[in-house]
């Protein structure tokens, strides 16, 4: 048999299994196979669906409660004031929080300096250079471990770490108590996101001839970052709102952070957590309503750095 007899053979092969293919379409019972809303199932899915759905509308009802309630009481204050003055007296109307919110980005960024650098190497170091080595297990059951420590007791190693140590409230002391808190949470999701890395992509990277180094700085570090970002954004939302840590370490001020033109980070140190706090349980509505304002203020921070930490993964990603 020549090419030419193989190849009519086979047209007629395929020819035939269209023909039976084509049959057996024709003989399948189209109406049956659609979706009958009696039809045990298909109505346990249904109902499934509905109650999902009536149990995520449930879940969300307290927190658009509360930024409805947030947004009523505290945009009532919300001016230029609030950022550029201080708190008032006890019987002073008026002021702002401006030190506050100052007070809490340095604390916050503190503490974001120490935790995600150390997160982010022990993480290259438990997913990539000893993934299974005891020193690893030890470190993730210390990094899970510590996603669920108190947060007081992280103010109270920060005070006699810190606090005691030179002798005064201040920044600082603040940022190593937050840091605490936010080390567990990068470490944990910047481990996960350089796993999630595709090993065809190292496995590339080897073939051409980089080192392991250089494969974790050009390839894993930058692939994986979207999802360390998350974690870092995660990290900063709980330390910008704690507020037990900084009652131990940077306490409260009425005062500005700089200083005749210094910086005074050695000095207590006024937070928007603390604010809070502390003007919650006053008598006076003047300061009940800054405490309000407040509120709606860290909440607005905290929404302004997770949306541009959102904004920065995507423009990596689409790079």
């Amino acid at each position: 048999m020549n090419d030419s007899d193989s190849n009519n053979s086979a047209g007629i092969d395929s020819d035939s299994e269209e023909i039976e293919l084509t049959r057996s379409f024709a003989d399948v019972d189209f109406p049956r196979l659609e979706r009958s809303l009696r039809h045990p199932r298909t109505l346990f899915s249904s109902g499934l669906s509905l109650m999902t759905g009536i149990v995520t509308v449930v879940a969300c009802i307290p927190l658009f409660s509360v930024l409805i309630m947030l947004m009523y009481r505290g945009g009532k204050r919300l001016g230029l004031e609030l950022l550029t003055e201080t708190p008032p007296s006890a019987f002073e109307s008026g002021g702002g929080f401006g030190n506050a919110i100052v007070g809490t980005l340095t604390m916050v960024g503190i503490a974001a300096l120490i935790a995600v650098p150390f997160g982010i190497l022990a993480a290259v170091f438990l997913a990539e250079f000893g993934p299974k080595s005891k020193t690893a297990s030890a470190v993730r059951f210390c990094a899970k471990l510590l996603t669920g420590f108190p947060s007081i007791l992280a103010g109270v190693f920060a005070y006699a770490a810190v606090v005691l140590l030179t002798g005064t409230y201040s920044a600082p002391a603040g940022g190593i108590a937050l840091s605490i808190l936010m080390l567990p949470i990068v470490l944990l999701t910047a481990e996960e996101s350089i796993k999630m890395v595709p090993k065809k992509m190292k496995e590339a990277a080897i073939g051409m001839g980089a080192t392991q180094t250089q494969v974790v700085w050009k390839v894993i570090l930058p692939t994986a970052l979207p999802g360390m970002l998350t974690g870092v954004m995660l990290a900063v939302a709980r330390a910008a709102g704690e507020t037990a840590p900084l009652l131990f370490t940077a306490l409260n001020s009425n005062y500005w952070i700089v200083q005749d033109g210094e910086l005074a980070l050695m000095e207590p140190t006024a937070s928007l957590a603390v604010l809070i706090f502390n003007f919650s349980g006053v008598p006076f509505e003047s300061q009940i309503e800054l405490a309000w304002a407040a509120a709606l203020v860290l909440v607005l921070i905290v929404l302004i750095i997770n949306i541009g930490g959102q904004l920065l993964s995507r423009k990596r990603v689409l790079r």
